[in-house]
């Protein structure tokens, strides 16, 4: 067993990472039941793979549970579902005290999270992140939200899970196009500031997709170390150091919203594509080494991502991603600013980034 500890001043908690772990998850989900009783939360998908074995451990161990089930991908994540979650849960008699259990991928950790937030003025939750994005990303830091009509991810609040329990057996389930995405994830902490990482995504890719336990278990942990790391220097995004977490995903949103935030495109996916941009424009503005960028891209295609506009589906010009990107939350005084690299594990916040150059350089993209 590994245990993370995320070290935030008024919301402290732990992390914990070990295979198998499902099988005592009831162990650790007791004291959060209320009369032997829990909320959980999950997916259509999570609902059919993962929630009958929890379910009986449970009811073994005299925990009764009320389970709510969203639909699977994006869809989860609207205004329409939010509402129907928060009637739910108020249904349930949900208290203050109580813990609801998110079990599933990001798009079920993300509206519980919110959902918790904002119902009786908050209550609490625990996430058990049943995907490879989840397990590495969303899952830790407490950022939650639904995607509205103007863009991904622009309703939501900083609110911090009680508990992660991730258990990478859980992997073995996943499609294979859905494990690519989350290695986008993973690959991620290595190009903001850690290059001996990136260098082990890039020698063990094989054996991480033929699910060797113990690649698995040390990009994973890992990740998380990095996340909880960045998390606790700058929970809400105020001096910058956790902006660095946004790797790709300015330009990944704006891919997204032109695919129509659908399974089109996966988020994780479009962070992989929104990375290899990153470290292209980066190149453009004489900041980062080909090389860089080359190794980049061949890493990324050789587990299945995308890396150009082509390869994502996206068919909107420079101009219209640019309009997407005007919409994004960080947008602060007229400017955006951009994660731009000088080499790999070398990210940084950059706010002078001219949004008609950037338009200017995804035509030129879209021509490659």
């Amino acid at each position: 067993m590994t245990v993370i500890s995320v070290d935030l001043t008024n919301a402290p908690y732990d992390i914990h990472v070990r295979a198998g772990l499902m099988a005592q998850a009831p162990e650790y989900m007791l004291p959060y039941a209320r009369d032997n009783r829990l909320l959980v939360v999950t997916d259509e998908n999570v609902a059919r793979a993962v929630w009958p074995a929890l379910e009986g451990a449970l009811s073994a161990a005299g925990v009764k549970t009320a389970v709510y089930i969203l639909p699977a991908g994006e869809a989860g994540k609207s205004w329409g579902e939010l509402e129907k979650l928060t009637d739910w849960m108020l249904a349930q008699h949900v208290e203050r005290s109580d813990h609801v259990i998110a079990l599933g991928g990001g798009v079920v950790g993300d509206i519980t999270g919110f959902a918790t937030h904002i119902v009786k003025r908050g209550c609490s939750f625990v996430q058990i992140p049943t995907t490879l994005l989840a397990q590495v990303d969303s899952s830790v830091g407490g950022k939650t939200a639904i995607n509205s009509a103007a863009g991904k991810n622009l309703v939501g609040a900083f609110h911090q899970p009680a508990l992660v329990l991730i258990d990478p057996e859980l992997l073995s389930s996943l499609p294979p196009r859905q494990l690519a995405a989350g290695f986008a994830e993973v690959v991620k902490y290595g190009l903001i500031d850690d290059p001996d990482f990136f260098q082990f995504c890039e020698d063990n890719l094989d054996s991480f997709f033929a699910g060797d336990p113990a690649i698995r278990a040390q990009a994973i942990i890992t990740s998380v170390q990095s996340k909880a790391r960045i998390v606790a220097a700058d929970e809400t995004e105020r001096t910058g150091t956790r902006a660095l977490l946004n790797l790709g995903h300015t330009f990944g949103h704006a891919l997204e919203a032109d695919t129509g935030f659908s399974d089109r495109l996966f988020h994780g996916e479009a962070v992989a594509a929104g990375m290899a941009l990153a470290f292209r424009y980066s190149v453009r503005l004489g900041l980062c080494a080909a090389e860089d960028a080359r190794r980049i891209s061949q890493l990324l295609k050789a587990a299945g991502l995308p890396t150009t506009l082509s390869d994502a589906g996206v068919t909107a010009n420079g101009a219209m991603l640019v309009d997407y990107m005007r919409h994004d939350k960080k947008m602060s005084g007229g400017t955006l600013p951009f994660l731009l690299a000088r080499g790999i594990g070398q990210t940084f916040l950059s706010k002078d980034v001219v949004l008609d150059d950037v338009a200017a350089f995804l035509d030129d993209e879209a021509q490659s």
